[in-house]
């Protein structure tokens, strides 16, 4: 008996057309067809309508558990569905993404794609690129996206060509919620605290009355005397201004709110969220509309020991030594609204996100210095930073020509800002009495703003053309531009004493030192202290314009092969810009290339419901704009001090790709991969000394290659037993992990360029050993979920487990003639427990969700080792725990 098969892509929509037909006795007809194609499927259907009544076609359906993601993409890809995001509970996009294999998180935001930074990785929204409102990122940090209000997550790890240029580790491709089919309106409050923080007394400032908001009422405006200044490029200081305006300009300055701290006890975390959505035919489609609105306060207090280390004999002893205390008040806001409209061949939407994040901060560090002589030196902190990020974007699915065209188009605006009002410092001694005392030449009172706009569009053709057998070949053409934009300035503000200080001025509390009566010519005087060689503003910019073809086609039964070449252009530029008269110190770099990037895949349906893919890409990756800037940052998080390199270029890379896949049962699979990466001129970050100060710098090293294995599994298992726990659940268990090793290769004629060596060639083995890891590359990353859902009781439990072994964060600083021991970090294992269940009161369904997280006690530490431990910085995490409510109508 001669069969019908089809494979991939399409078997629900074949299984559904021949449904009837296949019910019909009769014998079979002589034909065997392989497709993945819908309009095979309704070949196939009309010409089983054809036959007489006694015959038929048999169809045996291949893939038929693959799931439809999978089928869609030809390239090694992951995927977190709703039902993922939902089980595991994570709050933001930046926590879901540690459960996908090969993933790692740092510092909460930004995701590691098989080990490599995130500046290796491009994020997308629905398509489109985002503006970062992060000084030292040109990428998003991921922490931004609410979990509640994204469909679903991509992360395609083998490169295609309708896909930007900028592919290393992979690509992340964030899609938002849709309007739904039947009407709802969710509503979520919850509470929550950590083991570190709540209900206990932490450092606060006070700020404003509406804080807690995340908007400040105008406390931490810029005064318009200094603000004026700024615009007019006049530095504050005594050559241009008189005593009694630098008078008028200090006093104006907020003063006990923004800069005395105190002890309060820490309340709970807080959260709210509303979503809702519906769908209306009328006469032009169905028109959709989805909104949803979230509202997030959480607390999270540190007491960190911060090193710095130096070589004593062959091994390290701490050169100074501080134990930090903070306490950081994290306010998220997210809104999304989006409509859409429509019909069987057409759809257009319009999906506008607003996010606003804002981190109110209480810091003091305190302990011997070893610039200062071994003396304890306290450093007090307050910082205030509001991170933004608005997108809009329309686009477009058209099938043309009776469904063999098929076009989508896409527009999108997007704009990020990062403003950072009165950053705070204010510095102390010790005198022979044991009391503290200001260091007046140790303050600082600091206004930086970011401003990044993506402005991008693209279209893509493609038309399905049918092939013998009832096998089609899908040809797709489309292009792409970018224009990404930015400008950063900061400006550094100064109190000086005139003519010192008394005893009882340098003992006093800190809002009685800078009250207005000591604002005068003859104690403290306004100075702004830096700005005038272009080290503390700069503008950005990338253009590219792309354009690529590419065929996805099934040549041979069950062989599926896509490849293509994308040609891309890029400019980049980065211009220091001086803040007063004159010409900057650092000239303007630019980055000037195209590229032709060619990509193949091929994914073979070896036999029923398992594949095998294949892929070799060449893509590229370019350095940061802050990484290429001249201008000094300190993170608050390390309070480690950055400085872009304006030397640096592309990195070209090459991508191998393979990946077995066996879908052996619905929503159940085993995978296993391999993949390699040959990188030309990576980025490396390296410490570097500039006076006695550490700082945290950038530069190309020579050559680079990665090579890892992957696996995955996922499995539900169901038990008979009398008891009705165990018979009424369905029990999970899923796991991944992941293998890398990488190396630096630096021979003894390679050289690297830095800004210290202002643009001469230098040793590359000063900076980085030959046959080191790459920075950020763990050798293992594990992930595991076990748990349970009852449908009987409306419930589920999930245990979820993620380990990620050490990896190196930054290069020695180099010292003497010899380099210390790289910057090490060593996440660790992280147990969740989240646990929810539905019911209902009085004919009104509910939903509560419970969450533990850190349940093992796992602490951050980042350090250095050589005969000796340097805690970098080290502090504990303590756990955290949740309770949610929520209400659907």
């Amino acid at each position: 008996m001669n069969t019908t098969k089809l494979t991939l892509g399409r078997v629900l929509l074949a299984t559904s057309a021949l449904g009837a037909s296949v019910m019909l006795p009769g014998t079979a007809l002589a034909q065997s067809v392989y497709s993945d194609t819908p309009s095979a499927a309704a070949d196939l259907a009309t010409e089983a309508d054809d036959q007489s009544p006694t015959s038929v076609a048999e169809i045996i359906v291949r893939g038929r558990n693959i799931p439809q993601q999978n089928r869609a993409t030809a390239e090694v890809a992951a995927f977190l569905t709703q039902e993922d995001l939902q089980r595991t509970g994570d709050s933001t996009a930046a926590a879901a993404l540690t459960r996908v294999t090969g993933l790692s998180i740092v510092e909460g935001r930004f995701v590691y794609v098989r080990g490599l930074g995130e500046r290796y990785s491009s994020a997308l929204l629905n398509g489109s690129p985002l503006p970062s409102p992060e000084p030292l990122q040109r990428v998003v940090p991921l922490d931004l996206f609410s979990a509640s209000v994204l469909k679903g997550v991509q992360v395609q790890k083998s490169y295609s060509p309708d896909f930007p240029g900028e592919f290393g580790g992979g690509v992340i491709n964030l899609s938002t919620v849709e309007a739904p089919a039947e009407a709802f309106l969710d509503l979520k409050v919850g509470i929550g605290g950590n083991t570190e923080t709540t209900g206990k007394d932490n450092l606060v400032y006070y700020g404003s009355d509406t804080d807690w908001t995340g908007f400040d009422n105008d406390t931490r405006k810029l005064p318009s005397q200094i603000a004026l200044a700024f615009r007019e490029g006049k530095q504050i200081n005594r050559a241009n201004y008189s005593v009694n305006e630098l008078q008028a300009m200090g006093q104006s300055l907020v003063n006990a709110p923004l800069r005395l701290l105190q002890m309060q006890q820490t309340p709970v975390d807080a959260s709210v969220e509303i979503s809702g959505g519906f769908t209306s035919p009328n006469r032009l489609g169905d028109l959709g509309v989805i909104v949803a609105a979230g509202y997030d306060n959480s607390w999270r207090a540190r007491e960190a020991t911060q090193q710095e280390g130096m070589f004593e004999g062959d091994g390290l002893v701490p050169r100074s030594s501080y134990t930090v205390q903070s306490n950081q008040n994290d306010i998220r806001l997210n809104f999304l609204g989006g409509l859409s409209l429509s019909n069987e061949d057409h759809e257009v939407k319009w999906t506008n996100m607003y996010v606003r994040s804002t981190t109110k901060e209480a810091r003091t560090s305190a302990g011997p210095d070893f610039d200062a002589g071994g003396t304890i030196i306290r450093n007090d902190y307050t910082e205030w930073f509001e991170r933004q990020l608005f997108t809009t974007q329309l686009a477009g699915e058209h099938y043309l020509g009776g469904g063999n065209w098929k076009l989508d188009w896409r527009a999108a605006y997007a704009k990020s800002t990062r403003d950072a009002p009165y950053e705070t410092r204010f510095q102390y001694g010790v005198d022979a009495s044991g009391r503290s005392i200001h260091n007046v030449q140790g303050n600082l009172i600091s206004f930086s703003e970011l401003e990044d706009e993506v402005l991008s569009g693209g279209v893509d053709l493609a038309y399905s053309l049918p092939m013998q057998a009832g096998r089609e070949a899908t040809i797709k053409v489309g292009a792409a531009t970018l224009d990404n934009t930015r400008n950063a300035e900061r400006h550094d503000l100064q109190f000086e004493a005139v003519n010192g200080l008394t005893d009882s001025q340098r003992l006093a509390r800190v809002d009685y030192l800078f009250s207005d009566y000591n604002i005068n010519p003859n104690t403290l005087q306004l100075r702004e202290i830096a700005g005038g060689n272009g080290a503390s503003a700069y503008d950005a910019d990338l253009k590219t314009n792309a354009a690529y073809a590419m065929v996805d086609a099934e040549f041979w039964p069950t062989l599926r092969t896509t490849f293509g070449v994308r040609y891309e252009d890029g400019k980049q530029s980065v211009t220091p810009r001086s803040l007063f008269a004159g010409s900057p110190t650092y000239q303007a770099t630019e980055n000037n290339a195209d590229y032709w990037l060619p990509s193949f895949t091929a994914t073979w349906n070896v036999v029923e419901d398992q594949q095998i893919r294949f892929g070799v890409s060449k893509t590229i990756g370019r350095p940061q704009f802050r990484e290429l800037a001249p201008q000094t940052y300190t993170d608050p998080e390390s309070d480690r001090i950055f400085i872009g390199n304006p030397y640096l270029v592309d990195t070209e890379i090459l991508n191998l790709d393979a990946r077995w896949e066996w879908y052996f049962a619905p929503q159940q699979f085993v995978t296993a991969g391999v993949f390699y990466k040959k990188m030309d001129k990576p980025v490396e970050a390296v410490i570097v000394d500039v006076g006695n100060q550490r700082q945290q710098s950038f530069l190309n090293a020579p050559e680079a290659t990665i090579m890892g294995i992957e696996l995955e599994a996922k499995k539900y298992y169901e038990f008979a037993s009398n008891s009705d726990f165990i018979a009424n659940k369905r029990w999970l268990i899923q796991a991944n992990y992941t293998w890398s090793d990488s190396e630096v290769s630096v021979g003894d004629d390679d050289t690297v360029m830095t800004l210290g060596g202002a643009g001469m060639p230098e040793q590359a083995k000063f900076f980085i050993h030959d046959g080191v890891r790459m920075q950020g590359q763990s050798e293992h990353v594990a992930n595991m979920q076990l748990g349970w859902e009852d449908d009987t009781a409306r419930s589920q439990a999930t245990l979820i487990l993620n380990y990620v072994s050490e990896r190196i964060t930054a290069r020695g600083a180099g010292t003497g003639g010899s380099r210390e021991p790289d910057y090490l970090q060593e996440p660790g294992a992280f147990l969740d427990f989240v646990y929810r269940k539905d019911f209902t009161i009085k004919g009104q369904d509910m939903g509560l969700a419970f969450e533990a997280r850190n349940l093992l006690g796992t602490d951050f530490e980042e350090f250095q080792e050589q005969n000796g431990r340097i805690l970098l910085n080290a502090y504990e995490l303590g756990q955290s725990f949740s309770l949610s409510l929520t209400a659907r109508f």
